[in-house]
C-alpha cells in the first residue's frame, strides 16, 4: 500500500533545507537551515536535554513554522564527541550559560548569512534549550523577535528572565504538573510582555494525539503577532556578556 502524504507534512513551495556547520564556542555545531521563498523571519530551535536537531517533535513543529512563513535553523548545540561525553555524565546539556553562547554565536551567523541577513530571527526552546534561548535573548536586548519555550525550564535561565526583552510565550502541558509550576515562577520573574498557554492533556512530550498540533499552531500564532521588520541579532556588537544565576 502507498502511504498518503498529509499535507501538514508537506513544505511550502521554495522551501529546501541545508546542511550548514556554524564555529561556534570554539566548535563546529552542525544545523539543518530550511527558509521559504517568502519568509517573514528564521526561527532558530535550541533543543534540551537528550535530543538534537533530527527530533521528531521540533521536526514537525518546524514544518509547521514553515508553512507559516518561517525560515528555521535545528541547531546541535553539542558535539558528537561531547554528547558522547553526555553519556558519560558530563551534564553540558545543563550548563545555561554555555549553552547560550553557543546559540548567541550562531545566531550572529545567520544573522550576517548571505539569503538570511536582514530577516528578523526568533527562538524555539524546548526543555533546558528554553533556558538558553532566554539568557541568549536577553543578551541580545530587543534584537531578538520572539522566544517560544515547549515544555521548558525557563527558570534555569534565573536572573536573566528579568533583562529578557523579546516577547515570551510559554507552553506547557497540563498534565506535566511539575514544570508547569515551575513555568509559573518564571512568569513572574519575565517583565518583557509575555504569556503562558496551558496544553490540556498534555504530558511533557506532548505525545498524545492532536497536542503537539496545538503546541505549532500557539507559536505560529505568537511568532506572527511579534515577529516584524526590524533590528536584527547582527546589529549587535560581539562579544555580548551572559548572566544565567546572580549578578
Amino acid at each position: 500500500m502507498t502511504a498518503v502524504k498529509s499535507n501538514l507534512d508537506e513544505e511550502p513551495e521554495g522551501a529546501e533545507g541545508v546542511s550548514v556547520h556554524i564555529f561556534s564556542g570554539g566548535v563546529w555545531l552542525a544545523g539543518e537551515l530550511v527558509v521559504p521563498e517568502d519568509a517573514v523571519g528564521v526561527v532558530i530551535f535550541a533543543h534540551g536535554t537528550g535530543s538534537g536537531r533530527k527530533s521528531p517533535r521540533n521536526q514537525y513543529v518546524a514544518r509547521q513554522l514553515r508553512r507559516a512563513r518561517f525560515g528555521t535553523l535545528l541547531l546541535d548545540l553539542l558535539t558528537p564527541e561531547e554528547e558522547t561525553r553526555e553519556l558519560e555524565g558530563a551534564r553540558l546539556r545543563f550548563n545555561v550559560g554555555f549553552l547560550a553562547q553557543r546559540l548567541i554565536g550562531a545566531t550572529i551567523w545567520l544573522a550576517r548569512r548571505q539569503g538570511t541577513k536582514g530577516l528578523p530571527v526568533a527562538f524555539f526552546g524546548a526543555s533546558t534549550g528554553a533556558a538558553a534561548a532566554l539568557v541568549a535573548a536577553a543578551a541580545f536586548g530587543d534584537t531578538v523577535a520572539a522566544v517560544v519555550s515547549r515544555g521548558g525550564r525557563p527558570d534555569l535561565a534565573g536572573a536573566a528572565l528579568s533583562r529578557v526583552l523579546a516577547p515570551t510565550l510559554l507552553i506547557v502541558g497540563g498534565n506535566d504538573r511539575e514544570v508547569l509550576s515551575l513555568n509559573e515562577e518564571a512568569l513572574n520573574a519575565l517583565r518583557c510582555e509575555k504569556d503562558l498557554r496551558i496544553v490540556p492533556g498534555a504530558t511533557h512530550l506532548f505525545e498524545e494525539p492532536g497536542k503537539l498540533a496545538e503546541v505549532a499552531r500557539l507559536a505560529a500564532v505568537w511568532l506572527r503577532r511579534h515577529v516584524s521588520p526590524g533590528k536584527t541579532p547582527a546589529d549587535v556588537e560581539e562579544p555580548l556578556e551572559i548572566s544565567v544565576r546572580g549578578e
